[in-house]
């Protein structure tokens, strides 16, 4: 499964989950604000960050538009946690391959990130993970429009973060967006970035 990398990158990356650090996270979702604690339901999705020679991407999806959630949104591959899961990566691994047709011997899991709250009620769990090409991917066409990367190193330059703010019934929400060409990165998706951002970074 080796492929040629740039190793500086990959090695870093590697060695920020090899050993155990404590990073707050810069976003957490609001979701507890619209859902009572039992109505939070768990999930998890991939972080897929793709060994290139070029360097490291990251993989994402657009969803399709007559999905009943976040419909057209661009996202991570994952979803709802099943009773037979074990953890949060059998799930973001389960849900990937189901999505968009990656292998779980395509990802080498390396950790999780801090558990974001959707305003849809779900307690999601991003698990990171190194995928080695080819990909071979078999998106389905009922919930994935598109699949597409964007360079690790863009997601992480300050530059390209924005903080916005939008009134929602009455209520004042603030979400990061990152605008990648003619994708708008944003919302949940975003704010797991961010704190992806603030765990490499912190």
């Amino acid at each position: 499964m080796n492929s040629p990398v740039s190793p500086p990158e990959e090695a870093w990356l590697r060695s920020r989950f090899a050993e155990p650090r404590t990073v707050s996270p810069i976003a957490a979702g609001d979701g507890h604000l619209w859902r009572s604690p039992e109505e939070i339901r768990p999930a998890a999705v991939l972080v897929p960050v793709v060994r290139h020679e070029s360097g490291l991407t990251v993989l994402l999806t657009r969803r399709t538009a007559h999905l009943t959630d976040h419909a057209g949104q661009i996202s991570f591959p994952g979803g709802r946690a099943e009773p037979g899961d074990a953890d949060a990566a059998r799930t973001a691994l389960r849900e990937t391959a189901e999505e968009i047709g990656l292998e779980a011997a395509r990802v080498e899991v390396l950790g999780e990130l801090h558990p974001y709250v959707t305003v849809t009620g779900y307690r999601v769990t991003p698990v990171v993970g190194l995928v080695t090409p080819p990909l071979e991917l078999r998106p389905d066409d009922f919930e994935v429009a598109e699949v597409f990367e964007v360079p690790l190193k863009f997601l992480l330059d300050p530059a390209n973060h924005q903080r916005n703010r939008v009134l929602t019934e009455g209520r004042e929400r603030h979400y990061y967006a990152m605008p990648y060409g003619q994708y708008y990165i944003w919302g949940a998706t975003a704010g797991m970035l961010m704190n992806f951002y603030a765990f490499l970074t912190g």
